[in-house]
């Protein structure tokens, strides 16, 4: 959000933006500790694929939802406090949304529990 925000893009720029840069840091931060473990790209991909989309999915729906129906949040600057607030609270909304299914989906061995299989290597 703040880079599209920033650069003075389009709503949907913006969205498309914040959406597809948390998939790429979500799965790149879960990728780092499988390739340090040596394991294959193939499974590095899939692993972090099981482990993270659903939850990545959940926080990117609520945040930018939240942006996008609180009134003014996409058109207000860097420097509006409505930005950041709203920013924080879709945080605050979708956290524990993500928190519980990733605990639902741990629990049944997907999900993060998925990349835990490889933390002895």
């Amino acid at each position: 959000m703040v880079i599209g925000t920033a650069l003075g893009w389009s709503n949907g720029a913006t969205v498309v933006l914040a959406v597809a840069l948390a998939f790429v840091f979500g799965y790149s931060l879960t990728s780092l500790p499988l390739v340090r473990a040596g394991l294959a790209l193939g499974t590095i991909v899939a692993t972090a694929f099981a482990a993270d989309t659903v939850s990545i999915a959940i926080m990117e729906a609520i945040d930018n939802l939240s942006m996008v129906f609180v009134p003014g949040a996409l058109e207000a600057g860097l420097d509006d406090p409505l930005f950041w607030g709203t920013i924080a609270g879709g945080f605050v909304l979708a956290y524990p949304v993500a928190f519980l299914v990733n605990r639902y989906m741990i629990a049944r061995g997907k999900g993060h529990a998925v990349v835990h299989e490889y933390h002895s290597h």
